[in-house]
C-alpha cells in the first residue's frame, strides 16, 4: 500500500463527527481509565458511544468475540460503553519484542515485525488509511467516539510518523482534552511543556485540561489552577482525586505495584494454617498480559509477589510462569539467572501461554518467528511446542478436565482467550488441563497437567477473571499445601460493573462534563432527545 500524506482522509459527510480525544502529558497519567469513565458516563446518559485508539503499544492484549487481537484497555473501554469489543477500536497494536523491535498487529492479525526506526519513518503513513477506515466504521454506527492518545502528543522527534495523537485528532476533527498526573509532581510544568511543544494548529485543538490523581487539600491547589488557566489561556475542566483500589485493567505492566516486585522472599505472614496463600509470579522478559493476575491481587487470602529473582520464589506455595512475548529468550533468561532449580523444587507450579510452553520439554522455532532455533524447556509437562507463522487469537470457554493440584476440579468452568504463536502437542494419553470450545466453534484440549498433579498449565489468558476457577484454584492450592480452606473469596465478576460505575461516578463528580464536551453537548443532547422519541437504545 502506498504511503499517503493526507492527514484527513475522512469523507466530507463524517468530517466534524462528534469526537472527543483524551491526550496525556506522558504514559500512565490515566488516559485509559478517564476514557473508560467517559464511555460509561455517556452511555449512562443515553448515547451510543465507542472507544478508539489508533495505535497502542502494549503487551496486555485481549481477543474480541470474533477472535481478533486488540489492546486490553480498549476491551475494558468497550465494556464500559456497553458494547462488544471490536478490532476497529484499536486497529494497530504494537507488541514490543526487544528494545528496538516489535510485532505489529493490524486489524487484529499479525502484519509483521519492524524496528522502531522503520515503523515510525515509513510504516505509519502506509497504515494510516486502514486506521481511518476503522474509525469511519465506528463513526457510522455511533454518536460519539472517545479517542485515546498514546504516550505524549509532544514528542516532536516522532511527529512525522505519529498517527495516534495530533494527526488522528485532526483527521477526526476531535475536541482534545489534555490529562496531567499530579501524583508524579510537576503537573503544571508537564502540561505547559506539552502545550509549548505542540505546533500552533495542534495547540489550538486543546480545549482544556484535567488534573488527575490528586491527593491532599484541594483548596491549596485551586489558586494555582486559576493562575495557570490565565497563563495558558485554556480552562481546567476538573481535578480528579486519587482513587485507590480501582481493580480494573492497567494499560501495561508499568502499572505493577512497586512493592510487589521482589528479588528475595518477602512473605509477611507466619506459618499458621490460616495464613494467606503465597503466589510468586516470575517477571519474565517481555511479560505479556500482566493483567492476568490482578484478580488474585484482589483476593484477601492470597499474598502475591512478582518475582524478579530466583530467591523470591522460596517459600511460595505456587510459582506461576506467565505469558511472554519472547518465549525462547525467556527460557534462556530463566536458565541464565538460575531459576530452574527453584521452579522444579516449588511445591506447586502453574503456567500460562508462554509459561505453559516453557514448562514443556522442547520449544522449536523452525520458521524464525522469534529468531529461530530450539531450546529445551523445564520438562515438567509432557509437551512439545513448535512456533507457526499464524497467531492463534481465540476467545474460549470450557471446563477443567480433571484434578487441580490433586483436588477434584473436573467440571469447574474456565474462560479466557488464547493469544499465541506456538502449537503445542502432548504425548498420547497425557492428561489435558481443560477441554475448551473456541470462538470459532472448535472443541480442543487445552494445556496439560503432570502425573502427580503438582504442575498445571493452560493457554488461557484471563483465566483468573472467572470467580469459579479462581476460587477452585485457591482452595485446591491451599489444600495441597496443608492450609485451612479460605473463608473469604471475592465475588469479582459481580463487582466488575460496580467498579466501572465507581470510576465513572468518581470522574463525573470531579469533572464538569457539559463544559468538557463544550460545543458537542447541545448537538448531542438534541440528538438524544430526537432519537428517544423514535426508539429506545437501552
Amino acid at each position: 500500500m502506498e504511503a499517503t500524506g493526507d492527514s484527513n482522509p475522512l469523507p466530507a459527510e463524517i468530517r466534524g463527527a462528534r469526537a472527543l480525544m483524551i491526550l496525556g502529558t506522558a504514559s500512565h497519567v490515566g488516559k485509559s481509565l478517564v476514557t473508560a469513565a467517559l464511555c460509561r458516563i455517556l452511555r449512562d446518559d443515553g448515547l451510543r458511544v465507542a472507544p478508539f485508539k489508533a495505535q497502542n503499544m502494549s503487551l496486555n492484549s485481549a481477543a474480541t468475540p470474533e477472535g481478533f487481537e486488540i489492546g486490553r484497555a480498549q476491551a475494558l473501554q468497550a465494556e464500559a460503553a456497553g458494547i462488544p469489543a471490536s478490532v476497529d477500536m484499536n486497529p494497530i497494536l504494537i507488541k514490543p519484542s526487544s528494545d528496538t523491535g516489535a510485532q505489529i498487529v493490524v486489524l487484529g492479525r499479525v502484519w509483521g515485525d519492524a524496528t522502531a526506526s522503520d515503523y515510525h519513518r515509513r510504516r505509519t503513513l502506509e497504515l494510516f488509511p486502514l486506521v481511518m477506515a476503522a474509525f469511519r466504521r465506528l463513526a457510522d454506527v455511533n454518536e460519539i467516539i472517545i479517542l485515546e492518545g498514546a504516550g505524549s502528543p509532544a514528542e516532536f522527534n516522532l511527529r512525522d510518523g505519529d498517527i495516534a495523537n495530533m494527526r488522528m485528532a485532526a483527521a477526526a476533527e476531535a475536541r482534545c482534552i489534555l490529562v496531567g498526573d499530579i501524583d508524579r509532581g510537576g503537573v503544571f510544568a508537564s502540561i505547559l511543556g506539552t502545550l509549548e511543544l505542540l505546533e500552533p494548529e495542534e495547540r489550538a485543538r486543546i480545549a482544556g485540561f484535567v488534573i488527575n490523581k490528586f491527593r491532599g487539600d484541594l483548596s491549596l491547589l485551586l489558586p494555582g489552577v486559576g493562575e495557570f488557566e490565565r497563563r495558558v489561556g485554556i480552562p481546567c475542566f476538573g481535578v480528579v482525586p486519587y482513587l485507590p483500589g480501582i481493580g480494573l485493567d492497567e494499560e501495561d505492566s508499568v502499572g505493577f505495584e512497586v512493592e510487589r516486585v521482589a528479588q528475595r522472599p518477602v512473605w509477611r505472614d507466619g506459618e499458621e494454617p490460616s495464613r494467606r496463600l503465597r503466589i510468586a509470579v516470575i517477571v519474565l522478559p517481555k511479560l505479556a498480559n500482566a493483567t492476568d493476575f490482578a484478580p488474585l491481587c484482589d483476593e484477601a487470602e492470597v499474598e502475591l509477589v512478582f518475582a524478579a529473582g530466583p530467591l523470591a520464589l522460596r517459600g511460595a506455595d505456587v510459582v506461576v510462569l506467565p505469558g511472554t512475548k519472547r518465549t525462547l529468550d525467556a527460557r534462556q533468561w530463566l536458565r541464565r539467572h538460575e531459576f530452574d532449580a527453584e521452579i522444579r523444587s516449588a511445591p506447586l507450579v502453574f503456567g500460562i501461554c508462554g509459561g505453559l510452553q516453557i514448562l514443556g520439554r522442547t520449544i522449536d522455532d523452525p520458521l524464525g518467528v522469534e529468531g529461530g532455533g530450539a531450546v529445551e524447556g523445564l520438562a515438567l509437562l509432557p509437551l512439545d511446542t513448535t512456533f507457526a507463522r499464524e497467531k492463534v487469537t481465540k476467545a474460549a470457554c470450557g471446563f477443567v478436565y480433571g484434578p487441580l493440584f490433586g483436588a477434584e476440579a473436573a467440571g469447574v468452568p474456565v474462560r479466557g482467550y488464547e493469544i499465541h504463536m506456538g502449537e503445542t502437542s502432548g504425548e498420547n494419553g497425557a492428561p489435558a488441563f481443560a477441554t475448551i470450545r473456541r470462538s470459532d466453534g472448535n472443541d480442543v484440549d487445552d494445556g496439560a497437567r503432570s502425573a502427580d498433579g503438582r504442575v498445571n498449565g493452560t493457554y488461557l489468558h484471563g483465566i483468573f477473571d472467572g470467580d469459579a476457577f479462581r476460587h477452585a484454584f485457591i482452595q485446591a492450592a491451599r489444600a495441597a499445601r496443608g492450609l485451612s480452606p479460605a473463608k473469604t473469596l471475592a465475588p469479582l465478576e459481580s463487582q466488575r460493573e460496580i467498579r466501572i460505575d465507581r470510576v465513572a461516578a468518581h470522574v463525573r463528580a470531579a469533572i464538569d462534563i457539559p463544559r468538557l464536551l463544550g460545543p458537542l453537548a447541545p448537538d448531542i443532547a438534541a440528538g438524544r432527545m430526537a432519537r428517544r422519541e423514535r426508539e429506545p437504545i437501552r
